[in-house]
């Protein structure tokens, strides 16, 4: 589970990192639409998202770090979300442009329940990480890192975590 779980938010990351990068005008509308940031910083935060999401995707990837990446994960998660309550809140008609797109929509447009759920499954799978962050064939496992930690009661490895295969042996 704790592989699928680092794999699929490294998934999640690559996608909505490279689709952002990928188009940076729209990202900086999408970012302005938010209308929470000075214009001095919609700049920056348009281009160092993408960048961030992109270097949280390739360390869950490779499974580095797995519980520090989850731990950012996780924050980055909670602001996505708090940025789209806000906007829901104060009655913005934007769409959150997570997965690229974004900006100014139609009024009745807009998906902000189906955004904030699907973050939050998101942010599941950080927290599940932050909890169990050894798994299956990650760099963490081949460096030792993490060991014991989520061993349970046995003083074994997880389940998530084949003793021969992710120590390298």
């Amino acid at each position: 589970m704790g592989t699928l779980a680092r794999l699929g938010l490294a998934a999640v990351w690559l996608v909505s990192g490279g689709l952002k990068i990928a188009d940076p005008g729209q990202t900086y509308i999408a970012v302005q639409a938010y209308d929470v940031l000075p214009h001095a910083l919609v700049r920056p935060v348009a281009t160092g998202l993408p960048l961030l999401e992109l270097v949280l995707g390739l360390l869950l990837l490779a499974g580095l770090a797995t519980r520090w990446v989850a731990a950012a994960s996780l924050l980055l998660l909670a602001v996505l979300v708090a940025g789209i309550a806000q906007s829901w809140a104060r009655g913005l008609s934007i769409d959150c442009g997570c997965f690229g797109g974004g900006g100014r929509v139609d009024a009745g447009k807009t998906e902000y329940p189906q955004e904030i759920l699907r973050d939050t499954g998101f942010a599941l799978l950080a927290v599940w990480l932050l909890v169990r962050p050894r798994t299956w064939l990650s760099v963490d496992g081949w460096l030792g890192w993490g060991k014991g930690r989520n061993a349970g009661n046995s003083g074994g490895a997880s389940d998530d975590y084949p003793k021969g295969i992710a120590e390298g042996n």
